[in-house]
């Protein structure tokens, strides 16, 4: 009996609601709770254990965009997720391409999803799964219109009320019966129509009959800088495996200080950055002297010793290790005591190399390295004005500062 039930996550679109001269990145990939937006859809999704196929329907701009969200999935289900398809003109012609990647296959249904809602549930998807295992060819997941809704009269400038009593916002996703779904796309594509707005509507027009199916008032789409800030919100206040930072009253700082002498070579590694240089920095590993310093603030802040104490230079083990290994452990060591890191704060002290254009790079590569987002991570730059050590250019030093907050321990103060 086939029972291959694959789902469709699209995200090939460009979001032009939600862009703004300064910030281009389409909503998708926009950062939510310190990962991509879509990414939090996906691992849904894949950890579904109804699920067999999943595919992204992606924009040709946004490869990299999209390997970066997936870097950050979740391991569950990392098999069911096959190579991106590539998006067409409208979002129909996108879901189009996503059911043609399976035309070939043993599909029994198909789940169609708007990559911009992040908050669909497992309880969502059991509800359309099960409509269709009753035998409907179409479901639509809705929440009942709540809100008093009023049509306007251009001619008169009146205001009406609509009855609401049978309304719906429609949700994603969406299922089908494989076969059927593909031809009425197929049906719309050769008739030229392009103008249906979800693919419900493409049933509807095809004569096949849309049954409703529960949502969920939470499984709302990202369209605007203030749908993200709610976003945002929801994921501090309900995920209580991963409290928020408003949840956690106890701050506390540490400072962080290193220092690496140059060497023969030809780049430095700053904040997990190779830059191109005359000179390397000396040291038992790869000599980070930036994450070096951000590993002891973060360690200090905790009261957790430094990093010669969990990492010792004495220890072969280490020689020549990647320093991101060393920020990691810290971070880890914040979340086993049920904190977070809410702000890191670096100055790099060298005449040469410039840091200025790396900087951008190494706060992304930090904000990784942590799980943060980059607007909490800050690196300065600062010449030592050709005193000391630094200004005759025998090396960098690093000043960091972390930002940590705890749960309370009462019985401290007991």
């Amino acid at each position: 009996m086939n029972s291959r039930v694959a789902a469709i996550v699209v995200a090939a679109g460009r979001g032009t609601r939600f862009s703004t001269d300064e910030d281009s990145l389409p909503k998708q990939y926009q950062n939510l709770g310190g990962r991509p937006v879509i990414s939090w859809a996906l691992d849904v999704f894949l950890a579904h254990p109804a699920i067999t196929d999943v595919v992204t329907v992606i924009h040709p701009d946004d490869e990299r965009l999209y390997e970066r969200a997936v870097a950050a999935l979740g391991p569950l289900g990392r098999e069911k997720l096959r190579q991106p398809v590539l998006g067409g003109q409208t979002r129909q012609a996108s879901v189009h391409n996503g059911l043609s990647a399976f035309e070939r296959e043993n599909i029994c249904h198909v789940l169609i999803h708007d990559a911009a809602r992040p908050f669909v549930t497992h309880t969502v998807i059991d509800n359309v799964l099960e409509n269709l295992a009753q035998g409907k060819q179409a479901v639509l997941p809705a929440v009942p219109v709540v809100d008093t809704l009023k049509r306007a009269d251009e001619a008169s400038g009146h205001l009406e009320t609509v009855d609401r009593s049978n309304l719906w916002a429609a949700q994603t996703p969406q299922g089908f019966d494989y076969a059927a779904i593909l031809d009425g796309h197929e049906k719309a594509s050769r008739a030229g129509r392009t103008d249906f707005t979800d693919d419900t509507a493409i049933a509807e027009w095809q004569g096949v009959a849309v049954s409703l199916a529960a949502g969920d008032p939470d499984n709302f789409k990202i369209t605007s800088r203030s749908d993200l800030e709610r976003a945002e919100r929801r994921i501090s206040m309900t995920d209580r495996h991963n409290p928020g930072l408003a949840d956690l009253g106890d701050v506390r700082t540490g400072a962080g200080y290193d220092v690496h002498a140059f060497e023969d070579g030809d780049a430095v590694i700053l904040g997990g950055i190779p830059i191109a240089h005359d000179k390397r920095l000396k040291g038992h590993s790869d000599a980070d002297v930036v994450l070096h310093a951000l590993t002891d603030a973060v360690l200090g802040a905790i009261g957790d010793g430094d990093i010669g104490a969990h990492f010792p230079p004495s220890d072969p083990v280490w020689k020549g290790a990647s320093s991101d290994r060393f920020l990691e452990d810290a971070v880890r060591r914040v979340t086993k005591l049920g904190g977070k890191i809410a702000h890191l704060d670096v100055t790099v002290v060298c005449e040469a190399p410039k840091i200025g254009p790396h900087r951008d790079a190494m706060r992304t590569s930090i904000a990784g390295i942590c799980n943060l987002p980059v607007s909490r991570v800050s690196v300065k730059a600062t010449t030592s004005e050709r005193l000391g050590f630094t200004g005759r250019g025998e090396g960098i030093a690093a000043l960091a500062c972390a930002t940590v907050r705890l749960p309370f321990d009462e019985g401290e103060y007991a």
